[in-house]
């Protein structure tokens, strides 16, 4: 990760300078030209060094200094200062600062002294990257919520990260944020100092999945031409987090098992038990109690996972975290592409909450994300939604089965009767489109979407003659 430094300083042309030359050296530039605007950038992004001018227009730098080493300590500042203010910038190293570099700027000597300073933080500095990345890692997907669902999960997170030897079980939709929430439990747990790793279960076929989680001694199979530390070892005294835990194989989950009951294991051809003390989180949008029920997931493995069952209801069930959302992704767009969006039309809004969001968060923030890119406007307007919000498309491809639900639910059924096999028959074919759909054809997804085994589903695509399409 490059050094992130902060440049503090009123003149645009010698911020702007300084900013070229940093650059050029191979370190990542963060400009400001206010005291108040670097307090903010410092806050919010952490940077590793700062640049900083003694006289700004509103606070002067000693004070900008002072509030730093307050709030971040772990900050090399380095001051900018005009020749007559040496006694000045000898100050400010007195309340912190590492070094000064006088005005006019020599570049050579600027240069040797950031990389002066950085090298004297180093190891600080690692520690301080580390921190940097989980803060934005979290702030970046962070999921606002006032509606009553996430409130609760939130003290439930809270209270959990307190108890870190705890397992914990996430369950939602894709795209609900499952990954964010075992980032804030090892955030706030007292493991947050020590490893945080995950894997996605499903990306791996079981050899190699096996091989990542345990590690393995050299020779243990052909490939195996040294030995390999796996994450369950790397993550000790930290937290493992098992994304699409539904997704493993039996003879993994009987190991995963061993795991949780002794905290021991042995690598792939080993002979000897490592100990270790990691406490694991794992997620999956899979309905594990039927998984259990289908003998696809082992039922004292589900149990010793779900100590702490956490469900994040998906965004449909909870519309009054949609506005919260829509405005922390238009503030992220709006900087990373320096757009203005500020308001949002009625119209689009009503659209919007309308929409059932089968992708979820992830859905609503690609979709943000699209319109800022590509439009240039301060609101965003119905026109700039795609067509599936604009029209409420997710519903089934032939919206007369539901108004024809709708009516037979809403007043007494007709003398003549309805269709009723007809009716049913319908709308399992196109629940079934829906599923095939949205999982990409992918027919073990769409399956464990609609709760049913993959045969059954299998005989529903030929009846349907939908398997060749």
């Amino acid at each position: 990760m490059k050094p992130v430094i902060l440049l503090v300083d009123d003149e645009d042309t010698i911020r702007l300078f300084l900013e070229k030359t940093i650059r050029e050296e191979g370190y990542e530039a963060l400009t400001a030209a206010t005291g108040e605007e670097a307090l903010e950038l410092a806050m919010n992004e952490l940077p590793d060094l700062m640049l900083l001018d003694l006289k700004l227009p509103d606070i002067n730098g000693i004070e900008v200094l002072k509030r730093i080493k307050e709030e971040i300590p772990e900050v090399c500042v380095i001051m900018l200062t005009a020749f007559g203010d040496i006694e000045t910038a000898v100050s400010a190293m007195k309340k912190g600062a590492f070094d000064f570099v006088s005005k006019p700027v020599n570049l050579e000597q600027l240069l040797m002294t950031v990389q002066k300073g950085l090298e004297s933080q180093k190891l600080t500095r690692e520690l301080f990257q580390l921190r940097r990345r989980v803060k934005l890692d979290l702030d970046a997907n962070f999921i606002p919520g006032e509606s009553p669902q996430m409130k609760e999960i939130y003290e439930v997170v809270k209270r959990v990260a307190i108890s870190d030897t705890t397992t914990v079980l996430i369950q939602g939709e894709s795209g609900t944020g499952k990954e964010v929430i075992a980032t804030m439990i090892h955030k706030y747990s007292p493991r947050k100092d020590k490893p945080f790793l995950e894997i996605n279960c499903a990306s791996l076929p079981e050899e190699l999945l096996e091989s990542e989680l345990f590690g393995h001694e050299k020779g243990a199979f052909t490939d195996a031409k040294s030995q390999k530390i796996g994450l369950l070892e790397l993550a000790n005294k930290g937290t493992l987090f098992l994304d699409e835990i539904g997704e493993t194989s039996l003879t993994i989950q009987v190991k995963l098992l061993r795991v949780l009951e002794k905290m021991s294991f042995r690598r792939v051809g080993g002979t000897k038990d490592i100990k270790v003390s990691v406490r694991i989180i794992s997620a999956t949008n899979r309905n594990l109690k039927v998984a259990v029920q289908d003998k696809a997931f082992r039922e004292d493995l589900y149990y010793r996972l779900k100590v702490i069952p956490i469900h994040i209801p998906p965004l449909r069930e909870r519309k009054e975290d949609i506005y919260l959302l829509l405005k922390h992704f238009i503030n992220q767009y709006n900087k990373q592409f320096n757009k203005a969006f500020k308001e949002i039309a009625d119209e689009a809004y009503e659209a919007i909450l309308d929409y059932p969001w089968p992708g979820n968060i992830r859905e609503l923030k690609n979709m943000i994300e699209r319109i800022v890119l590509l439009e240039d406007a301060d609101t965003l307007e119905i026109g700039h939604l795609p067509p599936s919000v604009k029209e409420g498309s997710i519903s089934l491809s032939e919206p007369s089965i539901i108004r024809r639900f709708e009516a037979a639910f809403s007043r007494p059924l007709p003398g003549d009767g309805i269709p009723f096999e007809e009716l049913l028959s319908k709308a399992e074919r196109e629940f079934i489109v829906k599923a095939m759909r949205e999982s990409g054809g992918n027919q073990s997804k769409a399956a464990r979407m609609l709760q049913l085994n993959r045969d059954k589903l299998r005989y529903r695509l030929k009846n349907f003659d939908l398997d060749r399409e």
